[in-house]
């Protein structure tokens, strides 16, 4: 299962998301609130195949709900009626952004107040996944609006503790009559049994090896890699002799650390350690051998992802000869040879260790392309609509320049009947595309837009038939997914009105009208 957690203010809206199968928050992005922020949260449900959301509920140090409460419990309302078929938790917070900052300036590198945003989020979401089952997000068959789980498990915790009783009282009614067992005996037998336990929880964190030395006890690497959960770590860790239990080990990290994470990254270990020591140093990180997370976002293209790699430190000359290189990735089988990796490096976020190479990286995000091609059938899928799978990713790396995520589908339509009568796509992103080709850091105020039809590239479909000859972006699952259900409509002609919504007409004589009443900034836009 799949959720995004929230962290929601006034000015920003910072975004994490967590897979129930490894139970690790990691911060996405934070949204400005601006009036777009509903649209940008739909694609992330789209892109993420979650409608489930877990909002932070700040509290006072007393515990009580104050205004900042009431604006998230409105924007949470507001939510469901923004994403139908949204379901929300709340999990109570206080005092994240500053646990979220303090963490950012232990990293030692650059972060902005959205960052600190998308930090506290994941934090909300990790102490959600701490203190609730997947299974117990079953039972809850409607969409809606849920009570902080806290309540819940409270609630639930009582109910058990009532049902135990009831069940003890049962019991010592029925076996009365055949045994008596006094209170010493009881008492004395309990006793024994938690010292027992004690002694052996204490016991399991003590160190492999005691008295340790250089010679007894060697230097031993031990990895976590980005995503790991704490029981794979844990598992790992006794599977390299380094603790006795994982259980006392996963005890003691949360009676110790509460619910920080487990950082990734390279340690040095040895069996003179103690369980404790241990979760102290991994919950820290790894000295000069930290993370960093690179994202690709739907929509970006090879020169948008080239720029942040720059930014990252990397040089071009890198950059250049990992897009050409050659990846042993199923999903680039029909992709032409010589093109370049445009529309196979999926939109997501990654975490990798210092000195990665570019060409690290961009097999990286092959491989989740790959998955989610293989995940969601999409060779079959395309093939159903006439496509290949290159002609598939290609008309979506379209759709998704073109459209919002709720209006993919029908944008979809229209290019599949212009195809079927034989028209030109007529798409301008795909003209901006091939500018960018030729000159990516050009001067937009530099060519007109009747100049810019007329380029003469395989990418512009204003004078080509057909679908350009690649990929003009990155698509996302919401796109792709267009082009294998497009809409069932007859038209022929759409834009975005300045208004923001699509228009979409049958002929051109209404196409043109619908550009004098609804586009008369956007449609005069330079390319």
């Amino acid at each position: 299962m799949k959720i995004l957690g929230l962290d929601v203010g006034e000015k920003r809206i910072g975004v994490a998301r967590v897979d129930s199968s490894t139970r690790i928050a990691v911060p996405i992005c934070y949204i400005e609130v601006n009036g777009n922020e509903w649209q940008e949260l739909s694609r992330l449900t789209n892109v993420h195949s979650t409608k489930f959301f877990v909002i932070g509920l700040p509290r006072s140090n007393e515990g009580n709900e104050t205004k900042q409460s009431l604006y998230a419990r409105n924007f949470a309302k507001t939510l469901t009626e923004k994403i139908p078929g949204a379901k929300i938790r709340f999990q109570d917070e206080s005092l994240t952004s500053v646990e979220a900052e303090s963490r950012l300036k232990a990293r030692q590198k650059k972060y902005e107040k959205g960052d600190i945003d998308a930090e506290a989020a994941s934090i909300i979401l990790q102490d959600f996944v701490e203190t609730y089952s997947e299974d117990s997000v079953k039972e809850e068959p409607l969409p809606g609006i849920i009570e902080s789980n806290t309540k819940k498990v409270a609630t639930k915790a009582r109910l058990n503790s009532k049902k135990a009783i009831e069940s003890s009282k049962k019991i010592v009614k029925k076996t009365r009559k055949n045994l008596i067992i006094t209170p010493i005996i009881i008492v004395a037998v309990l006793a024994a049994l938690c010292a027992g336990v004690v002694f052996w929880y204490f016991n399991s964190l003590t160190p492999i090896v005691k008295n340790c030395d250089e010679n007894r006890c060697p230097d031993i690497e031990f990895t976590i890699l980005p995503g790991d959960s704490v029981d794979t770590i844990a598992s790992n860790l006794e599977e390299a002799k380094l603790i006795k239990s994982p259980f006392f080990f996963k005890i003691n990290l949360k009676l110790s650390f509460g619910d920080a994470a487990l950082m990734s990254g390279r340690y040095i270990l040895n069996q003179g350690m103690s369980a404790s020591d241990i979760a102290k140093i991994l919950s820290e990180g790894a000295a000069g051998a930290d993370v960093f997370s690179f994202t690709i976002r739907p929509g970006e293209t090879i020169f948008d992802i080239r720029k942040n790699l720059v930014k990252l430190g990397y040089r071009t000359e890198e950059i250049d000869e990992a897009l050409h290189a050659e990846y042993n990735v199923p999903v680039l089988s029909t992709k032409p040879a010589g093109d370049s990796l445009e529309g196979y490096l999926y939109g997501e976020t990654y975490e990798f260790f210092n000195g990665a190479t570019v060409k690290d990286i961009f097999e990286t995000f092959l491989l989740g392309m790959d998955k989610v091609v293989e995940d969601n059938d999409l060779v079959n899928r395309f093939a159903a609509q006439g496509l290949s799978l290159h002609e598939g990713i290609t008309l979506a790396s379209v759709v998704q320049k073109e459209a919002h995520t709720e209006d993919q589908a029908a944008v979809a339509s229209v290019f599949f009947n212009r195809l079927a009568q034989g028209m030109t796509l007529g798409s301008d992103v795909t003209v901006t595309y091939a500018l960018d080709v030729i000159d990516p850091d050009r001067d937009r105020d530099d060519i007109t837009v009747g100049d810019a039809i007329l380029v003469d590239s395989c990418y512009n479909t204003r004078q080509n038939a057909g679908l350009p000859c690649g990929p003009i972006s990155n698509p996302g699952l919401s796109a792709m997914t267009a082009v294998t259900e497009p809409a069932n409509t007859g038209y022929l002609y759409f834009l975005t009105g300045d208004d923001g919504k699509m228009y979409y007409s049958n002929t051109e004589a209404e196409h043109n009208q619908n550009a004098r009443d609804h586009c008369k900034v956007l449609c005069n836009i330079s390319l």
